[in-house]
């Protein structure tokens, strides 16, 4: 969930143009473990400091293709959980499944 002050930069229309722009040139493939990507994230965290910064925000080499287990190791690997949960999307605690999950 995006913070109070990115909030208005991830629902911008420059931003959904960079982002779906970016993901379709990786052809939603995630750039860590090859899954299904659904995340575009930056690699260079937003920060207040920077969330007006288009070399930052816009800039597709600032930009990774990921999905949603990637982005949960590389947001919430820290020991915030347990072992074996994370986060999903919607800030639920989930059991941690593999990147390459078959349903």
């Amino acid at each position: 969930m995006a913070k109070d002050y990115a909030k208005a930069f991830y629902t911008s229309k420059e931003w959904i143009k960079c982002r779906t722009g970016f993901m379709q040139s990786k052809n939603y493939i995630c750039e860590r473990c090859g899954g299904v990507a659904n995340i575009c994230h930056h690699k260079t965290y937003i920060t207040p400091e920077n969330i007006h910064d288009p070399n930052i925000t816009l800039n597709w080499r600032n930009l990774e293709a990921c999905c949603q287990a990637c982005h949960n190791l590389e947001h919430h690997s820290g020991g915030i959980c347990a072992d074996g949960l994370v986060f999903d999307s919607n800030g639920n605690l989930r059991k941690k499944q593999s990147p390459h999950f078959e349903k």
